[in-house]
Parts: C-alpha cells; structure tokens; sequence
C-alpha cells in the first residue's frame, strides 16, 4: 500500500534528524579536548589549585620564610597542619551557615504569609541587631556559658549571618509575580504547595545571594574563634601576632582571603546558572 506524499512529509517533519555515525564520533572526540581547556582557563580551577597547593605545600616554603624573616624560628607556623585548620574552619563556618539558613528562610516565609505579616518589623530588627553586635562581644557573653571551643564561634556567626539571608529571601518572595501565584491556586495547589513548587524555586536565586554574602562574611570572621579556642585558620594570625611573627600572620591571613574568595565565587557561579534563562 503506498503511503501518501502528504503523511510521508509529515513524517518527516516530525522525525528527529540523526547524526552520521562519522559527526558523531568527531563530536566525542572534541569534547573531552574542550572540557580541559576550559578547565585549564577557568579562574576558579586555578585559585582552587593555588589554594590546595598552600594548604598542602606551606612548609615546603620554609626556606623561603626563613629567608626573608631570618629572625623568626621557625618560619611556618607548625602547631596544627594547616589542612586540619582549613577543615575545623570550613565545619564552623558551615555549621553557623546552615543553622541561620534554616532560621532565616523559615522566618522570612513566616512574615510573608497574612498569619506572620505583624511580625514582620520584628523580625527585621532583631535580624539587624544580629548583624550590628559585634561578634566579639558575642564570643565574650557566650564563653561564660558555652565553655570555649567552637561553639560560641558558632553561635556568632549564627547571629552574624541572619540579616542577609532573611532580607535576601523577603525580596525573592517579593519579586514572585502575584499572577503567578494566581494561576498556581487556579489549578488547585493548596497554599503549602504553592510556596514549595513555585515561590520559593522562584526566590531561590535571591536567596542564594544572601547566602553567599553571609558565608563570605563567615569566613573571614571565623579567624577570631581562635581566640576562644576554636581551630581555625585564624590560629596562626593570632599566635603570631602574640608571638610577634609575621611569618604566621602572613600564612594564616592568605589561606583565609583566598578561602573567602574561591567561596564568593563558586557562589556566584552557582547564582548566575540559576539566573540563566531556560
């Protein structure tokens, strides 16, 4: 039976068009070669490797220490591996992050449904009262009562890191187009539905910003946990700043900024993805 020429066309129109066995072959075989180069031109691979290679390499730069400070011995700070500050730094830092996280979107959904809308101001001011206290005096009040260790690090950069995240996530709620929200209710998704599938994926992306902001923050005011006995990478800046030796202070001061940094940008990365269209 012949097939008309009209369905014949129609089906082919709707037929996916394949590859030739030979272009798809060239085009696994170019891949892997693009994947390295922009691996080798990517700014974050680099900083990362330069950051692993200080972690793991600072006391081969001995020499070079002892060189240009000849009156300090020794020249690399060598009371704890500096791999072992980088991962007690990273699990306080992460710690305080995910605990204000969790609390700070939480209150922020509540305000923003007609059940919390009162509380509102309230919430904005004692998130603003957590970001204005100095964490010093945090670490001094919470000593008392939490003993020293990570802990009142902990609960520091807790409070520390609440303001950004919870105005971050009011204006991603904000932004949410009401007919959006509208169409959502129309096709019958109760209103527990309608903040999990809809306002808060659309949020996501200003919400994440607020986190990233905190977590930089985090890193660079982690250091002064040391001060109450926490292991961070801020133990070297403090021992030689007691011990007069710039050597650690230089140490600790560089493995902490470029800490911060290579954070701030895979954060951002992540945010721009996010933010991308389709």
């Amino acid at each position: 039976m012949r097939v008309p020429e009209s369905r014949r066309q129609d089906r082919a129109a709707i037929t996916p068009s394949l590859p030739s066995r030979g272009s798809a072959e060239r085009a696994g075989r170019r891949q892997p070669g693009a994947t390295l180069a922009a691996i080798a031109l990517d700014p974050i691979a680099w900083l990362g490797a330069v950051f692993v290679a200080l972690l793991l390499g600072m006391p081969g730069l001995a020499p070079l220490f002892a060189w240009a400070f000849p009156e300090v011995s020794p020249p690399v700070f060598a009371r704890d591996s500096f791999v072992a500050l980088w991962l007690s730094h990273a699990a306080i830092v992460g710690a305080a992050m995910v605990a204000a996280s969790a609390l700070a979107i939480g209150l922020a959904v509540f305000v923003t449904r007609p059940a919390g809308r009162d509380f509102r101001p309230i919430v904005a001011a004692l998130a603003t009262i957590g970001q204005t206290f100095p964490p010093a005096a945090v670490l001094a009040l919470a000593v008392p009562a939490l003993g020293f260790g990570p802990r009142p690090t902990i609960v520091a950069l807790f409070l520390y890191g609440l303001l950004p995240i919870v105005e971050n996530t009011l204006a991603g709620l904000a932004t949410v187009p009401a007919a959006v929200r509208e169409a959502a209710e129309g096709i019958g998704l109760a209103p527990w539905q309608v903040l999990r599938q809809v306002e808060l994926p659309l949020a996501f992306p200003a919400m994440l910003a607020g986190i990233r902001v905190s977590v930089t923050i985090a890193i660079g005011t982690a250091t002064i946990g040391s001060t109450v006995g926490a292991l961070t990478l801020g133990t070297p800046i403090f021992d030689g700043l007691a011990g007069n030796k710039l050597p650690f202070v230089i140490q600790g001061a560089v493995l902490v900024a470029l800490f911060a940094i290579l954070a701030d940008m895979l954060f951002a990365r992540l945010e721009r993805r996010l933010r991308r269209p389709g």
